[in-house]
């Protein structure tokens, strides 16, 4: 038996997940706890650690199987290389260590930094709140070249990870 990814709609994982246990396919929704980010109070939540996807264990992928998790509400399509194409089973090695991570209980972290070319906003040190550019990146250190526009000129800022934010 192999896994693989499914995309879904926005917000609709949980929704996937009991639709795919209901046709008695073994999903997996990996969530974690994080604190809601309310202005006027501060609650701990479960939320997805891959918005937008969860694993679901198949048998075989024969075309009845493909075509019957394709029908569940909610699914867009099963990961693969190009779009049409057959798709592409997940390591169990993978799905394993996001299983550890998962039932470890340790608190989990996402950043998603921006990629070259992207617009980002700056988020600590004197510039808090100006947008701009990535001009460049190194993500080994957590550097980032964000261009401003400042008076009609461009300056180039270089910036620390936790400085700055994907719009």
């Amino acid at each position: 038996m192999s896994w693989y990814a499914v995309h879904t709609r926005s917000r609709h994982e949980d929704r996937v997940y009991l639709g795919l246990t209901q046709k008695a396919y073994h999903a997996f929704l990996p969530k974690m706890e994080v604190w809601s980010k309310r202005v006027d109070r501060r609650k701990k939540m479960m939320i997805a650690m891959f918005p937008g996807y969860l694993f679901v264990e198949l048998p075989l992928l024969n075309n009845e199987i493909k075509v019957d998790v394709l029908k569940t509400f909610g699914i867009v399509r099963i990961l693969g290389k190009p779009r049409g194409s057959e798709p592409i089973p997940i390591p169990d090695a993978t799905i394993d260590a996001i299983q550890r991570i998962v039932h470890s209980k340790v608190e989990v972290q996402q950043f998603q930094y921006p990629k070259v070319g992207e617009p980002a906003r700056i988020i600590d040190g004197p510039f808090k709140g100006v947008e701009g550019l990535v001009l460049k990146t190194d993500y080994a250190k957590e550097l980032f070249v964000v261009a401003i526009e400042l008076l009609q000129r461009s300056v180039a800022i270089k910036l620390e990870g936790f400085q700055i934010t994907k719009l």
